[in-house]
């Protein structure tokens, strides 16, 4: 095999300058248009990733300096070519420059020899590079549109989450404190940016999207952010609007709390992965039984004519804001130290109270709640699957009351029987998984 590596590097080496060379070459500007230049594209990149693989094999008999010296001429070259447009006054940025630079490192490293090994690490490495590169040139129009539609806020608020989860979380005591020795400040503080960072997923995907794409796309993305947002903004368009519209929106609302199961299990899997098993099969049941009436009910409204004005704008906060990280921060504390208590001072019964009252407002602090309890093995597992089941019953049934009466009786009450029933079909695999 080491006798045929020099082949296999070089045809890495060229694959990822053809791949990235292709890419510049389909972005090139229309020469008529004479507003900026073409430095490369399909033969120049392959030709430059050879450049660099060819250096280093050499390098390898007459040591590093001749591919410094090949470097420092392609750098050259580039700044020249630079210039000229400059003094020509085409328009141009730097990335054809800086494309054509990475095409040769990545050639290099194709070649270089105890940097990344074994082979299969080498090709993966290089592969993942150019494929993330041309990933990035060929989305410039999707990410100036998306940056485009991001608040100076949004970005603020990104970066400082970004600093609690680099800089504050790794420094906060991990060790539990306070009544019921259940509060630990760095758990607490991972919860927090687990939560934000799936509500933060959504959130950028509603901002890339736009919440007016489609009702299907804005509750399925609407639902890792808040089902609640989705289920109070559709249910306030459903009012008085006519029964085509009402079925579309009762649509939206119906996959955005489908997401909600999954979202439960998502945190479970990252927090106590051992209770998964258990908490997938109602979850799992629930969602797919508000996914099935989704796909039928989307069916018939897809057969009815969309009335104009039919769209809905769904407004929804950063989960990465620091306020709102704070405000779940305080409010996970406080139902793990109530759940903790009541389970202690009522036994199982209390657990299942705090499952019934949180849910009420917020699934996933008691979600994660009671899954850290049961990963500490301070609370049965069973105990905390049927109490994270009460806590998204509560949950649910609060959005179809909320429909009901922000929507209307005629748009509540279709809800809340498929709700009922959904409910009912996890309350059947919750049995299903105690019999066992």
């Amino acid at each position: 095999m080491d006798s045929y590596e020099p082949f296999l590097s070089l045809g890495l080496a060229l694959a990822a300058g053809f791949l990235i060379g292709q890419e510049r070459e389909y972005s090139a500007p229309d020469p008529r248009e004479g507003r900026e230049s073409f430095l490369g594209g399909s033969r120049t990149y392959p030709l430059v990733s050879l450049a660099g693989a060819a250096s280093v094999l050499v390098a390898r008999q007459f040591g590093p300096w001749l591919m410094l010296l090949s470097l420092a001429a392609l750098g050259a070259l580039l700044v020249v070519s630079y210039a000229g447009d400059v003094r020509q006054g085409r328009s141009h940025g730097l990335t054809s420059e800086v494309s054509l630079l990475l095409s040769y490192l990545l050639g290099a490293l194709a070649l270089t020899q105890g940097v990344l090994e074994p082979m299969r690490v080498k090709v993966l490495v290089v592969a993942g590079l150019t494929v993330v590169a041309t990933t990035l040139l060929s989305m410039k129009p999707e990410l100036h549109a998306f940056l485009g539609r991001l608040q100076r806020r949004d970005v603020s608020a990104g970066v400082q989450l970004l600093f609690v989860a680099v800089v504050v979380v790794p420094l906060l005591p991990d060790a539990t404190h306070g009544p019921l020795d259940v509060l630990n400040p760095r758990q607490l503080g991972w919860m927090t940016l687990l939560i934000a960072g799936i509500g933060f997923a959504g959130y950028v995907a509603i901002q890339a999207l736009g919440s007016r794409r489609g009702l299907v796309v804005t509750g399925l993305i609407g639902g890792l952010v808040s089902s609640t947002a989705v289920t109070l903004s559709f249910a306030g368009r459903a009012r008085g609007a006519p029964r085509e519209l009402r079925q579309g929106c009762a649509l939206a609302v119906m996959l955005a709390s489908s997401l909600m199961f999954v979202r439960v299990m998502v945190e479970v899997a990252v927090v106590n992965p051992h209770m998964l098993r258990l908490v997938a099969v109602p979850m799992g049941a629930m969602a797919a039984t508000l996914l099935l009436a989704s796909m039928l009910l989307y069916r018939r409204a897809r057969e009815a004519p969309t009335p104009e004005g039919s769209e809905v704008q769904v407004e929804f906060s950063n989960p990465f804001a620091l306020g709102s990280a704070l405000k779940f921060t305080v409010l996970f504390a406080l139902v793990l130290l109530g759940a903790r208590a009541a389970t202690r001072f009522l036994g199982h019964g209390g657990a299942y109270l705090a499952g019934l009252l949180a849910g009420l407002t917020d699934v996933d602090a008691i979600t994660l709640s009671m899954a850290n309890l049961a990963r500490t093995a301070s609370l049965p597992e069973e105990v905390a699957v049927t109490t994270i089941f009460l806590g998204t019953t509560a949950n649910t049934l609060t959005k179809g009351v909320m429909a009901a009466v922000v929507g209307g009786w005629s748009f509540g009450r279709w809800l809340l029987l498929v709700f009922g029933g959904t409910l009912a079909v996890g309350a059947l695999a919750l049995a299903a998984v105690g019999w066992r």
